[in-house]
């Protein structure tokens, strides 16, 4: 944990002027957007891998098998879409001075209330992310040290230990942290995947022959635990409906976008895109891992599942070496962790407190942006100890809800006639239903993930909104609707009508807009 904090702190030395003080927001947020492709790489993937590679993944590997899966289905398929996404996105960002997606709303619909709007939802769709990596934290600390170090102190060391380099280095100094994470990662999963089968039982031949013969229903969908809160609905329409939602999804993911502004160039991103699903192999150990843990420790119901990797590592392992991997597992909570964190600060400091005009100037916006990361951090941790269900049961719609923000920023990104009361009123449809579906206990719904469906209403209701419009603006004599809106081409500016080479000719090095004016 002390090498962490040093490692995130010595990153921001000899950036941003003298002191090392890290530069402005754009060099604190998205690191100047001078990461290459090894430092994009690193980042993107200790995204990927947090607390749940080593609990969550081996808790369902466990409980119910093959509709694990899953995660790594949608996240080479995300990577695929960001493969063309993230270097638009990039693109635009850079063109306009914009940090983060609820600057690129904002901009792009010429309404700075819109953006601070997608700044506060997107947070409470954050928020439970932060409060579960703090809660897999302290799990494996507290475990690790067979109990030495109790549950409450464990949580307060990861938020400590992230918020400490986190407010100083941004996303710089998560990047370097994400290089100590991944040889952590890369190593200890790596040889878990050969010690584990070897140790209890004599190789993966007779791993699979054994699970063949007596648990062959953690091998096909819809997995095993039918009857049990509804898992047995996790079927293929549930996986595939499922990997297309959230292969959409983690390409406007505030986070991902964070890594994406943070590239030095387009061409990262696109190599970035091919190299990234190699790295999901590693996410087949936990997965399998947590299958083997039902010969080796049966019987762990709830939340206890979640151990079902630790248990066999405690259980096998010498104390260096459960020290180590714990390391690695604390790492995977620390790392997402603080990108959850540098993201809330920053659509907050750049598009909500920037509207109070004593906070808009660019040394503010910076100032709150860290300000706000030590209060997001704190609100996760005061939630962790007082009322843990709450964010938890949160995060039960967080990922769905924040599928809807695809219409708005994808969308909006490629066509032109996708308006303002179109975006918001499919948000608003598509949240919602999400929203009614899941806490009402119907998701999946007719085996179809609820995200899904919603999203589905969503572009029905954002369709019809256009749809309306133009035959509005038609009968008004308006030319089918076209003029009004921002346009989110090169230059955002209106369009009136006038052909692109006049709009150049006007403003030929428009400048960088922020919330929407210029």
């Amino acid at each position: 944990m002390v090498a962490t904090v040093a490692l995130g702190l010595l990153a921001v030395r000899g950036r941003g002027g003298r002191g090392g003080g890290g530069g402005g927001l754009a060099e604190w947020s998205v690191g100047g957007r001078s990461l290459g492709t090894v430092f994009i790489w690193v980042l993107m993937a200790g995204e990927g891998y947090t607390s749940f590679s080593y609990l969550g993944a081996a808790g369902w590997g466990y409980n119910y098998g093959a509709p694990v899966m899953y995660v790594v289905a949608y996240m080479s398929c995300g990577y695929a879409v960001g493969y063309v996404v993230g270097p638009m996105l990039w693109d635009y960002a850079r063109r306009h001075g914009l940090v983060g997606i609820s600057d690129m709303v904002a901009h792009r619909y010429g309404r700075p209330w819109l953006g601070a709007a997608v700044a506060v939802l997107a947070t409470v769709f954050l928020l439970p992310y932060i409060q579960l990596q703090i809660t897999g934290m302290g799990v494996v600390v507290s475990t690790v040290t067979y109990g030495t170090v109790p549950l409450e102190w464990a949580y307060f060391i990861a938020f400590a230990v992230t918020t400490g380099f986190v407010v100083v280095s941004g996303l710089r100094g998560s990047a370097w942290v994400s290089v100590l994470k991944d040889v952590l990662v890369i190593g200890t999963l790596g040889f878990l995947a050969v010690y584990v089968p070897l140790h209890y039982f004599g190789g993966y031949g007779e791993l699979f022959d054994r699970l063949a013969a007596e648990r062959p229903q953690w091998l096909t969908l819809p997995g095993a635990g039918s009857g049990e809160g509804g898992r047995g609905r996790l079927g293929v329409a549930w996986f595939a409906s499922t990997s297309v939602l959230n292969a959409l999804t983690v390409v406007i993911f505030p986070t991902t976008v964070a890594g994406y502004l943070g590239a030095r160039n387009a061409d990262a991103l696109r190599r970035n895109a091919i190299l990234l699903p190699a790295y999901n192999v590693l996410l087949f150990v936990p997965m399998l891992l947590g299958m083997a843990a039902l010969f080796v420790v049966p019987g762990l119901a709830g939340a206890e599942s979640n151990l079902a990797l630790f248990k066999l590592v405690v259980d096998s392992l010498p104390a260096w070496a459960v020290g180590v991997i714990g390391v690695a597992a604390a790492l995977s909570s620390i790392v997402p962790m603080a990108v959850f964190m540098l993201v809330i600060g920053t659509m907050w400091g750049r598009s909500v407190l920037s509207l109070v005009p004593r906070w808009s100037s660019g040394e503010r916006q910076k100032l709150a942006s860290q300000l706000v990361v030590v209060a997001a951090g704190t609100i996760a941790l005061v939630m962790t100890y007082t009322a843990p269900n709450t964010l938890v049961r949160l995060s039960l719609v967080s990922y769905e809800g924040m599928a809807q923000l695809v219409p708005m920023l994808l969308l909006g990104l490629v066509w032109r006639r996708f308006t303002m009361a179109a975006a918001v009123s499919g948000l608003v449809a598509g949240v919602g239903v999400v929203c009614g579906l899941v806490f009402t206990g119907n998701d999946p719904v007719w085996g179809v993930n609820a995200g899904m469906v919603a999203l589905a209403v969503n572009l029905a209701v954002a369709l019809a909104v256009i749809r309306l419009g133009r035959g509005r603006a038609s009968k008004a004599g308006e030319g089918g609707g076209r003029g009004g809106w921002k346009d989110w081409g090169d230059w955002g500016d209106r369009d009136d009508g006038r052909p692109d080479e006049e709009v150049l000719a006007r403003d030929p090095q428009p400048l960088p807009v922020v919330g929407g004016g210029r």
